[in-house]
């Protein structure tokens, strides 16, 4: 079928001038580097604002509510309020707001088509491969509690109340230059943390995606021992840059 159109004539499918098809708009150079380091919230939600709009369903498919139920993410007390979404929970639920300051290019870094075929001919991009983030930015605040390096005995599950569940006993004086980073309001954290340690725990731990731990920079604090342990000895110092702007 055509269609007229003055005195064009259109085919079904036709861009009009100045619209972009799906295509034309994965390719846009926001999504690739340098243009990805710089682009601001708005932009992205210019185009994908529906990931702040979606909410989850009020019942399963098998009929069970919402209401009813606790999500994995709900299990500590720290969470406020009804079940919500994933890009929600992370940009303006009452927690996130109070001590995240992340931005949609904490976690995406563009999206290069050409590198997310199975087999890309002429990149190598590791984990991100087939990835729309890189995992060891979600790993920062969904790995596993580390509690041998700790010099703990025990998971922090098995041990908390013997330690009134306050990270502060031992973090009060040690590793206390932390959570200097641009996704993160430190100084909230630590009012927070002091409140309760489920806040410390619901990202070190107590949210865990994965079986292994997130080797943290080890920056330097006072009183910080002069001898490192071997399992710092290959920690980097300082945070990665593009997390320090």
């Amino acid at each position: 079928m055509l269609i007229s159109c003055g005195l064009a004539t259109l085919l079904p499918g036709t861009l009009l001038a100045g619209e972009v098809d799906y295509a034309g708009a994965r390719g846009d150079p926001i999504h690739f580097s340098p243009a990805i380091e710089s682009a601001t919230d708005d932009q992205c939600l210019s185009c994908h604002g529906e990931v702040l709009e979606r909410k989850p369903l009020a019942s399963s498919p098998a009929g069970v509510a919402a209401s009813d139920t606790l999500a994995w993410y709900q299990t500590l007390d720290t969470y406020e309020g009804e079940q919500d979404t994933f890009h929600r929970r992370h940009l303006v639920t009452p927690l996130a707001e109070r001590l995240m300051d992340m931005r949609c290019t904490t976690c995406h870094q563009g999206s290069n088509y050409r590198e997310e075929a199975p087999v890309p001919p002429s990149a190598d991009a590791g984990f991100t491969l087939r990835k729309a983030v890189d995992p060891n930015v979600c790993l920062m605040c969904h790995g596993k509690f580390n509690y041998q390096a700790m010099g703990l005995p025990m998971p922090w599950t098995d041990m908390r109340e013997s330690m009134n569940n306050n990270c502060l006993t031992c973090h009060a004086t040690f590793r206390t230059n932390r959570h200097q980073v641009n996704f993160l309001h430190p100084d909230e954290i630590e009012v927070a943390g002091a409140e309760s340690g489920d806040v410390c725990y619901g990202c070190h731990g107590g949210r865990a995606w994965y079986r292994v731990s997130y080797p943290y920079p080890r920056h330097s604090w006072p009183g910080m021992p002069p001898v490192k342990p071997d399992w710092a000895k290959n920690r980097p110092e300082k945070s990665d840059p593009r997390f320090l702007e």
